[in-house]
């Protein structure tokens, strides 16, 4: 609904079906959008007395091409405070690096989710400036399939994991619950892998990135002429992944009659597709998640419950991150290594000043966020290891000293960069890992020495050397 308050959405598009697609979806959410054919034309509009009015700026990287980073730093000075997205094609992270130290706000690949393309501009625009930042952007990063890729040793996370590995070898339905951002979607691929159907067919569906009729298309399929525009016969992915693995990603975000149908499938075995007369025999395996507990939506009158019946056999919770925080060090390590793989990056350490910052955060975004900030802080800094500066949003969030004690007590122990980013002296990092060891080994010299691989002798010298109190 149009007032006073709607925002101005510029869109620099020249493709006319994309850009009614991206009107009618930013309308959604009160935005009125103003398409331009090219960078020049954009400018220009910017430039103009009206060009304040624009409230966010959207880019096809099609339209300017290889010239698209040099727009985006064009636009970037005329108006340094518009929030502004670019959209692509190219799965290239060496392209979403340059966008972003251009000036571009978020990336989206195509084909883009309307629940992702209307998530970035929220998150773009709305006024807590200091979260604009903390977006999701792990579709830069290529998915890794395999359950040696979850990272972390909490007990939750480390049952969730236990109890996906034996029911991957198993051959019944399974639901994943827990928080966006999770990694429900990476353990559905991951349970895939290892599953005996690794080499059948699989597809992965968005269920709420799609309306309804489409979604129904889209899994049953349809015969021709079966409604409307049904010019041709459909094959659906129930049919596809006969032998297979169907992902169904936020199935609680399906409409209720889709989830009945879908319900009538698993029970019977049998789809048919949307006008035909007659159905046919499938075997497909389906392994679905939820953002939401399932078993209260059904309670609500929200979720079928036949079809909670049908996938719940196996039900796996996946715990948020604030639930693991002990796993941010090791996770933060993962995921820099893999971010540093990445053309146009390398590879950074984290001090002892960063790692702290990521630990006192509760993660809202859970391990996705977390991925999104490191991967936007492995862009801009420039020294080898990310510090507390290398996360000005979550300092502007949490203020500029988080307590540093809990972060120890999670097993940080011995710290080796200061806080501007250089490496401490060996002798300091040598003194913190006999007091470790000290302390671990409760005093016990003996065992401290011979866990340290050194004689006790050598032990008393180094005491004496470093200054350590001795407390045998």
């Amino acid at each position: 609904m149009a007032t006073d308050e709607t925002r101005l959405l510029m869109l620099i598009d020249d493709e006319p079906a994309q850009s009614r697609f991206v009107s009618a979806l930013a309308a959604r959410e009160g935005w009125r959008t103003l398409v331009v054919a090219s960078g020049e034309e954009a400018l220009a509009k910017l430039a103009a007395p009206d060009g304040a009015d624009v409230h966010a700026v959207l880019l096809d990287q099609r339209v300017p091409g290889e010239d698209a980073c040099e727009l985006i730093r064009e636009i970037r000075t005329a108006r340094p405070d518009v929030p502004l997205l670019m959209l692509t094609a190219s799965t290239s992270p060496l392209l979403a690096v340059e966008a972003m130290r251009s000036g571009a706000t978020d990336y989206l690949i195509k084909p883009v989710a309307p629940d992702r393309l209307l998530a970035a501009l929220r998150s773009a625009t709305r006024a807590e400036a200091p979260r604009d930042e903390l977006q999701p952007m792990t579709e830069k990063l290529p998915t890794v399939l395999d359950f040696d890729a979850m990272v972390g040793t909490a007990p939750p996370f480390r049952t969730a994991l236990a109890k996906a590995a034996t029911a991957a070898r198993g051959h019944g339905h399974l639901l994943v619950e827990g928080e966006s951002g999770t990694g429900k979607e990476m353990l559905l691929r991951a349970m895939h892998a290892a599953s005996t159907r690794a080499k059948a067919p699989m597809k992965l569906v968005a269920c709420g990135a799609l309306p309804a009729t489409s979604l129904e298309s889209l899994l049953f399929g349809h015969e021709k002429g079966a409604f409307a525009g049904a010019f041709d016969r459909q094959t659906g992915l129930f049919e596809y992944c006969d032998g297979g693995t169907l992902l169904l990603d936020d199935v609680d975000r399906m409409d209720l009659s889709l989830q009945e149908r879908l319900a009538d499938v698993i029970e019977s075995g049998i789809v048919r597709p949307t006008g035909a007369t007659h159905g046919f025999r499938i075997d497909v395996r389906i392994f679905a998640s939820s953002d939401l507990p399932v078993e209260e939506l059904v309670a609500a009158g929200e979720f079928s419950e036949r079809l909670f019946t049908a996938l719940s056999a196996t039900r796996i919770h996946m715990p948020a991150l604030r639930d693991r925080l002990g796993d941010i060090p090791a996770l933060t390590r993962y995921f820099l290594a893999k971010i540093g793989e990445q053309p146009g990056l390398f590879h950074h350490s984290i001090a002892d000043s960063g790692l702290t910052l990521l630990e006192a955060y509760d993660w809202p975004g859970n391990v996705r966020q977390l991925q999104a900030v490191l991967f936007r802080a492995s862009v801009f800094e420039q020294r080898e290891a990310l510090t507390a500066h290398s996360f000005p949003q979550l300092s502007q969030l949490l203020g500029d000293s988080p307590d540093r004690g809990e972060s120890r007590a999670r097993g940080l122990g011995v710290l080796l960069y200061t806080d501007d980013g250089n490496l401490r002296a060996l002798e300091d990092i040598e003194a913190d890992i006999i007091r470790l060891a000290i302390g671990h080994y409760r005093g016990r010299m003996t065992e401290v020495a011979r866990r340290l691989g050194i004689g006790r002798s050598t032990l008393y010298r180094k005491l004496s050397e470093l200054g350590i109190d001795n407390v045998a």
